[in-house]
């Protein structure tokens, strides 16, 4: 049995978040808490990329994946339930859309798309430090230079 080791260690990746603007106090602290463990692991090099809402993430990843400019994409956004199916669609849209772009371009795309019944529940996935619960933009962070790391190993043992 072999095992394929992976690392935390971003320097030298370059490294681009795709966010929605759209509910932007949370994912711009999302953002904030992504950005900055991504500079704690070491990447020097890290381009935001600003869309309306979620629902445009896919086609600005599948944009900036083609550009070849990125060894991994985050994908950011903040999706909140309301009173009609409206957020079933946009749910499953940047999903999938998502989900596609990452196999169709073999980029790794970490998603840290929020898909909550309150404002509450996001603010508590995306908590600034000193404040209870998570931030999902840091293990999303991490979730990018893994697999950037794997993907990277993969193509090299090939």
């Amino acid at each position: 049995m072999r095992t394929i080791e992976t690392t935390l260690d971003a320097g030298g990746l370059r490294i681009g978040i795709v966010a929605a603007r759209f509910n932007h106090l949370i994912t711009r602290r999302l953002v904030d808490g992504c950005a900055e463990r991504l500079g704690e692991l070491g990447c020097e090099s890290l381009d935001v990329m600003w869309v309306p809402g979620a629902f445009e993430i896919p086609l600005a990843a599948q944009q900036a994946a083609r550009s070849g400019a990125y060894d991994a994409l985050v994908a950011v956004g903040a999706v909140v339930r309301g009173d009609t199916p409206h957020f079933d669609y946009v749910c499953q849209g940047v999903t999938d859309g998502v989900r596609q772009v990452g196999l169709e371009c073999g980029l790794p795309i970490a998603f840290c798309v929020l898909t909550v019944e309150t404002v509450e529940q996001a603010l508590e996935r995306a908590a600034k430090p000193g404040e209870p619960g998570s931030n999902k933009g840091i293990e999303a962070a991490e979730v990018a230079v893994e697999m950037s790391s794997l993907t990277s190993r993969l193509r090299r043992d090939a």
